[in-house]
């Protein structure tokens, strides 16, 4: 890339205004327009470039100009391409007039024949004969030494053009949509180059780049389809259940009309998602959007690299989204951890109403666990039985061998599964919920007073104590209750109080149920499994001992006469009544687990299924950040194997850092936060080879289900073929998600001095120690070689420590924590995300903070610089464009009296601010 300098000093020439013999002493404010033309065909191609606009800061100087030149890729620059600069004068800037001065033509292979590659050029009137001055252009490589007077460059005139921006224009980014590995997924560059002066007076580059992603809108959709395909299935499943009494028949038509409710509302959604095209994020004024609710807001990545004379490139990586929230249902009764602590608390006395079991959301994990495992390990062990038959067939020892280990061990983890006491004491519930059934208790003493009294107890959850006592009597107890029932006189009467059920005095039949059948069902797979690996070893041993009893002449014609059938024909009963008890085994499980599921709904009805939706919406926000930073983070280590490598032994850790107050509306997205972020261990990552090298083939898939996603993520064959063995073959790559929140604004002064910061003070305190626990996991089993290196010699294990001092400190705004937090997460190779609830205003504070930080510590910034480069990149920078573009408006949504309360170092400069809708 090459950039144009134009000065137009005393030592280089004079600028004459309007042809006059005023020096440019006389400017109230000088520019540069850059066009470029190229000679195409039999025409000419000429168009503006971009306008820059420096104004002077001395009147005893000449402006210096340092301006950027990119040609479009379609038309590349050649020595014979035309760069034509005008000059203007503008006295009044907020009116955006000019006043002509002259301009100038040169050719790119005149610039590159000169001497030291610099032009002075006569600058001429529109007419072509008055001389206006003149300029001198040079070419300026990226990493090049100048010595340039640094007071020609200033920032002390608020609402000026920074003169330390060397570039603006969007066309001269990275062509990155015909980028194979960045495509797909990321778009709509903003680019920003700067010039900013070392400790040793010489110069480094930094060039901002801003983005947003296509993930925004695509993870959501997926997610979309992938719940309502989820709920369909419970709701098939719940319809599979077979007969039922009356109370729990009532209550499964009321949870299939909520579930059915909630699957319309979602394609409904969906519908309206389908319908935006060419959008890749959600401006932070469409956050209370329904249609958009699911969609993360003002999403994009940023990356800073930094050239420095006789260094490497390097690069910082960040992505920037609002907290994921549901700010469509509002704050007005908390977040989803208050929502679903008080949820749990409550649930207890809604299953004693709904005269329910009660299971903890550990048992009810479970149960999806199990249920999940079931689907995806029947087909499996089907698949694996055909292709043990298959290789019996073809008389293969070793494709027999290969075959029945897999079979072995996924039969092996399909018993294990259903060995959990859960399973059992659920089939015991399910026999005791249908029509007719009664327990023993009930045979033997028929008072229906008795279980009456009783029901407190009975509906304490039998599970509780698993696996130490047999939940089945307390099951029968707390069933029997419910089989005779109308559903309609479970319901409330008076002020809240329960109306008591009446037992029907005749029973028409009734069911002994063998609580032994369970263990024997299960157990016959283990056994039918034990039988298949006799006979392999058996038709083994025969096949082994015939060869060796053969003379070797004859050996070619035994083999040659054998029967291939025989393996096939002896294996086949074997197999098929393995594939029967596993079919049978499966089907009673998922039969059992949907009605402990059918339970949990029907004691959350309706508050339960509106915490769903809420965590869904949260969830689905927070997936898509975190894919966005996945992919980034990936695409840029896939040449680093040390990241590599610590990506599939151990993990990255995905640092959120949150800028949210713990103060009115705020601490309910906080609270929607942390379950989101906290929900995100669910998900696991996989790194696939895509069909072809076509875009739309490369763009990450979701799938799974609410217990556990997996996002894939396709990549180029050639790509794709450098990986390490153990990812490509598909091993799952887990994500460490971490948050860290420290409040900045005047709320959080409220809420410090007269409110409680406690929410904020655990999630940093838990979130500490999940991170402890990852650094500790990743130094046993990753050389520290593997991890990047920096200037900044102190020891992560140093860093973690002050950290965890920090954080129990009762320090108010203590946003060391943020800065530490975040260095130690570029440490580890990890992936950067800064959030506040728009991510516009203090997002962007944030990360231009932490950007000349990196400058400062990293690349030795000239600590004179530091203000002015970072009320630069705050004034002209990546992040004032990301306003413009979700408000209309260049300037961040702070006001006088805010900002007073603000850490100083999280203060814009004058001019940027302002009350404006955000």
């Amino acid at each position: 890339m090459c950039f144009v300098h134009v000065c137009g000093n005393t030592g280089c020439g004079r600028i004459l205004y309007a042809g006059s013999a005023s020096s440019a002493d006389t400017l109230s404010a000088a520019g540069v327009l850059i066009s470029w033309l190229q000679c195409l065909g039999f025409g000419v191609k000429s168009e503006d470039m971009d306008c820059f606009r420096l104004h002077k800061n001395r009147a005893n100087k000449d402006p210096l100009f340092l301006t950027g030149v990119a040609f479009p890729s379609e038309y590349p620059a050649s020595p014979e391409t035309l760069v034509k600069l005008t000059v203007y004068d503008a006295k009044d800037k907020n009116q955006e007039s000019s006043s002509f001065l002259g301009s100038a033509t040169f050719s790119v292979g005149d610039l590159l024949r000169a001497k030291d590659e610099q032009l002075t050029l006569s600058l001429r009137s529109s007419d072509g004969v008055c001389a206006a001055g003149t300029v001198v252009v040079s070419r300026l490589k990226m990493g090049e030494m100048e010595e340039v007077d640094v007071d020609h460059i200033t920032t002390d005139i608020p609402s000026q053009k920074c003169p330390l921006v060397c570039e603006s224009a969007h066309h001269s980014c990275v062509d990155r949509e015909s980028n194979p590995l960045t495509g797909p997924v990321f778009r709509n560059p903003v680019c920003k180059v700067y010039r900013f002066q070392t400790v040793d007076s010489k110069w480094m580059f930094v060039r901002e780049q801003m983005e947003e992603c296509t993930l925004s809108f695509s993870i959501p959709k997926q997610l979309l389809s992938l719940y309502i395909q989820e709920d369909m299935s419970r709701v098939q499943d719940l319809r599979e259940l077979g007969d039922l009494s009356p109370h729990w028949d009532n209550l499964r038509k009321e949870v299939m009309t909520r579930y059915g409710g909630i699957i319309s509302s979602y394609q409904e959604t969906l519908a309206e998602l389908d319908k935006i095209t060419g959008h890749s994020f959600k401006p932070s004024c469409c956050k209370a959007q329904k249609s958009l609710e699911f969609i993360p807001i003002n999403l994009h990545t940023q990356r800073m690299r930094v050239t420095c004379p006789k260094k490497t490139d390097a690069f910082y990586d960040i992505v920037t989204v609002g907290a994921p929230a549901a700010h469509f249902q509002g704050f007005k009764c908390g977040g989803l951890q208050r929502l679903l602590s008080r949820y749990e608390a409550e649930k207890k006395s809604f299953s004693t109403a709904y005269q329910c079991i009660y299971y903890s959301p550990e048992h009810t994990a479970k149960a999806q666990e199990v249920l999940s495992t079931m689907s995806l390990l029947q087909p499996l062990i089907t698949s694996l039985a055909d292709q043990l038959l298959q290789a019996a067939h073809e008389h293969s020892s070793p494709g027999l061998r290969d075959a029945l280990k897999n079979l072995s061990d996924k039969t092996e983890q399909f018993v294990h599964t259903l060995k959990d006491e859960l399973v059992k004491s659920a089939l015991l519930a399910l026999h005791a919920a249908q029509p007719g059934f009664v327990s023993k208790n009930q045979k033997q003493t028929p008072v229906p007073g008795k279980h009456q009294g009783q029901g407190g107890d009975q509906n304490q959850s039998p599970v509780q104590g698993l696996p130490g006592h047999s939940p089945a009597a307390s099951v029968t107890e707390s069933t029997v209750v419910c089989n005779n029932v109308e559903g309609s006189q479970t319901m409330t009467g008076g002020e809240g109080g329960l109306l008591q059920p009446k037992h029907q005095d005749s029973i028409p039949h009734h069911k002994e149920y063998d609580e032994e059948e369970w263990d024997r069902v299960w157990a016959n797979v283990a056994k039918c499994l034990n039988c298949v690996i006799a006979m392999v070893d058996k038709l083994q041993e025969e096949d082994s001992s015939k060869q060796e009893s053969v003379p070797e002449q004859q050996l070619a014609d035994v083999i040659t006469s054998h029967n291939p059938g025989d393996w096939r024909e002896q294996l086949c009963p074997l197999v098929t009544r393995l594939k029967e008890c596993v079919m049978e085994v499966a089907e009673k499980a998922k039969r059992a687990m949907t009605f402990v599921l059918l339970q949990e709904a029907a004691c959350s009805i309706p508050q339960g299924f509106l915490l769903q939706q809420r965590r869904d919406v949260v969830f689905s926000q927070a997936l898509a950040a975190l894919a966005c930073g996945f992919v980034m983070r990936l695409y840029a280590g896939m040449q680093d194997k040390g990241f590599l490598r610590q990506l599939h032994l151990v993990g990255l850790v995905a640092q959120f850092e949150s800028l949210l107050s713990t103060y009115s509306e705020e601490i309910g997205m906080l609270e929607d936060m942390e379950v989101g972020i906290s929900d995100l261990q669910r998900v696991a990552f996989k790194i696939t080879e895509a069909k072809t090298d076509e875009l739309g083939d490369l763009q990450p898939l979701v799938c799974g289900r609410r217990d556990h996603f997996t996002v894939e993520v396709p990549l180029p064959q050639l790509v794709f073929q450098t990986l390490p063995e153990e990812i490509k073959e598909g091993k799952p790559l887990r994500v460490f998600p971490v948050l860290f929140n420290v409040g900045i604004n005047e709320q959080q002064t409220i809420a410090e001095r007269f409110g409680d910061i406690s929410l904020q003070e655990r999630i940093n305190q838990k979130n500490f120690e999940t991170l402890e626990a990852y650094y500790k996991s990743l130094s046993e089993k990753v050389p520290l070689e593997c991890l990047p290196c920096f200037q900044t010699q102190t020891d992560i294990k140093e860093l973690l420590e002050t950290l965890g001092q920090n954080v129990v400190t009762k320090k108010r705004k203590n946003v060391e924590i943020l800065w530490i937090a975040g260095t130690i997460c570029r440490r580890l190779n990890g992936i950067r995300f800064t959030s506040c609830k728009s991510a516009k205003d203090r997002t962007s504070m944030s990360v231009t903070l932490e950007q000349c930080a990196l400058l400062r510590d990293e690349h030795q910034l000239s600590k004179d610089f530091f203000v002015r480069a970072l009320d630069c990149m705050r004034r002209e920078g990546c992040r004032i464009e990301n306003v413009q573009k979700n408000i209309k408006c260049r300037k961040y949504a702070f006001n006088m009296l805010q900002l007073m309360a603000f850490p100083k170092c999280y203060r814009p400069p004058e001019g940027t601010y302002g009350k404006v809708d955000s």
